[in-house]
This record gives structure tokens, sequence and C-alpha cells, in this order.
């Protein structure tokens, strides 16, 4: 509520640092401004109860705050009087849940544990495969190479993973991927059409270099009927770009291939291998800062899910 108006000098500087701490760390210019603006209304609830420092918060304040704010009307233009949506509701849930984490870093590991609970609007589930069912998808590749056409088509398939696995990258981002993006002596792919058209360099490894130096050297050039317009991925019908559409195919195709039961069952695309790689990395102890400038958002908060999937998976 950002009309609100705090009185208490404590908790004006609590909302500030904690405005100053959700920036340091990352997070989405967006959440900067609308969290702290969550917590004022939750310290201006505690003003109005007569709680005068942080430090005699007690665990009944959440329950009845939250039981406050779970029937107070609606005050936003349009909606006035009307109740809180689910999705307010969990925004005023996670604002806490950061706030007291906030807290926590400053030191303060005597307060309450937030005890609120809100069955919240779930986000879908983000699937994420297993390294052995990548591995899978790789020795998939292979099989039904019986001419010599194929051999094109498996080496077409292996660098399709290398760069939605192995690289990360959007589904928009690899089907508008050029030759001319590739840089094998340093390793680095320039993604040039990246989301929000914000560009970024993705380095890649020597097996992926291998791949596709193979591809496109040795394999590519026999799928071409005509001249090339440059595009990495080309149809062995015609030699003209692969769409987004028709590279999800040929990942649907590899996942039959397998044949195994618990992958058949996953409902995958080509998000699913970057969601993946993404899980991997952090699993393997990279750096979080590392792994969202490698998949190429704007703030911690967007790579933050993949700790949550870790923690899922492990």
């Amino acid at each position: 509520m950002k009309h609100l108006v705090l009185d208490n000098p404590g908790f004006i500087a609590l909302e500030k640092g904690f405005a100053e701490w959700l920036s340091v760390l990352g997070y989405a210019q967006t959440t900067v401004y609308n969290v702290p603006s969550v917590v004022r209304e939750f310290l201006h609830f505690l003003e109005q109860n007569e709680v005068r420092s942080i430090r005699a918060l007690e665990q009944a304040h959440f329950e009845q705050y939250y039981q406050y704010v779970s029937h107070r009307a609606n005050q936003r233009p349009g909606k006035r009087g009307s109740g809180l949506s689910n999705s307010y509701l969990n925004s005023h849930l996670f604002g806490l849940e950061k706030f007291m984490e906030y807290l926590h870093h400053r030191g303060m590991h005597d307060l309450p544990a937030l005890t609120i609970s809100h069955e919240r609007v779930v986000r879908p589930e983000i699937t994420v495969l297993t390294i052995d069912e990548i591995r899978l998808l790789y020795r998939a590749t292979e099989e039904h190479n019986h001419h010599h056409l194929n051999a094109s088509i498996v080496s077409r398939d292996q660098t399709l993973l290398t760069i939605f696995y192995g690289c990360g990258l959007r589904r928009s981002e690899g089907s508008a991927l050029r030759i001319e993006d590739i840089n094998f002596d340093t390793r680095v792919l320039h993604v040039r059409k990246g989301k929000n058209y914000r560009e970024r360099f993705v380095p890649f490894n020597r097996a992926s270099a291998k791949t596709l130096e193979s591809y496109v050297y040795d394999y590519r050039p026999l799928l071409l009927k005509t001249r090339s317009e440059g595009v990495l991925f080309v149809s062995a019908n015609d030699g003209k770009p692969l769409t987004g559409q028709a590279l999800y195919q040929r990942l649907k195709i590899l996942q039959q291939r397998t044949e195994d039961t618990d992958l058949l069952a996953k409902d995958i695309g080509l998000h699913t291998l970057r969601h993946s790689i993404a899980t991997h990395l952090l699993s393997a102890g990279m750096d979080v800062q590392k792994i969202s400038r490698f998949l190429g958002h704007r703030s911690l908060e967007s790579t933050q899910i993949y700790t949550h999937l870790v923690k899922h998976h492990d």
C-alpha cells in the first residue's frame, strides 16, 4: 500500500534497508519497487497495534495480520470494495518471507518464524530431466542410422541437444542462431535475438565445440539444396531454415526413441532442456549469478526458481 505513511523511524529505516537489499541481490526493479510496499502495510499494521520495535514481533502478529489482509476490501481503482485475489495475497506472503530473510541477514535470529499459511496459486510445474535422461536423448540420436542422409540428421539432432541443453538457449534463440554467431576460436555463441531484444554471449565446452564443428563443416552442407541463408538448423527436405516447431518435433522423436518409461511420461519441450541444464549446473555448485548470466535472465529472481527445483529433486 504505497499511500500508507509510517511514523516509526525504525520501521522506516527497515523498509528502506529492505529495498536496498533486494536491489543488491539483483531482483527486478518491479520487485524492488513493489515488495517493500507490501512490507510497509505489515509495518503499518504493527504500528496500529502498538508494536514499537521489530524485536517485539510475536508469532501472533503474523496470524492477526493475515486475518486482517485476507478480509479487508480491495482498495484499487476499479476493484474497490471487492475481495483480494489469491495472487495479491501471495504477493504479501512472498514479501513477508523476503522481509524475514532480510531481518535474519541483519542478525535478528531470535524473531519468530513466519507461520502464515495460504493455499497459494501454484505455478505450472517445471519439468526437469535427469542427467541420465539427457544421455538417453543423445543416445537416441544415433538410432535408425541406416543410410548416409541419416548421418547428417544424427549430427543435426546432436547439435539440437547441444544448443538447447548444453548452451541453454531459448526456443526462439536457437532457431534464429546463424553460423556466423558461433566462434569456435573462443568457444562462444553470440545470441543476437534474446528475450526483449537483449543480446548475450554464451560459452560452450570442448565436447560441444566438437559436435558443432562436425555439423557445421561436415554434415550441414549435405543438407543444403540451395544457397544457405546462414541459419544453423536447416531442413533435410529443402535446405531451408527449420522453425522452432520443427525443432520441437525432432526432440519429441528422440524422446519416443528412448523407449524409457519415465522419460516418455514427461511432457517435454525445448525449454525443458534449458530448465534441465540450469538445474544441473546449480546442483554441481555453480554460482547462481553465473547461471543467471548464462541463461540471459534480467535478474536473479528468474534464476532462483531453480534453487527450489534442486531442493525438490535432491
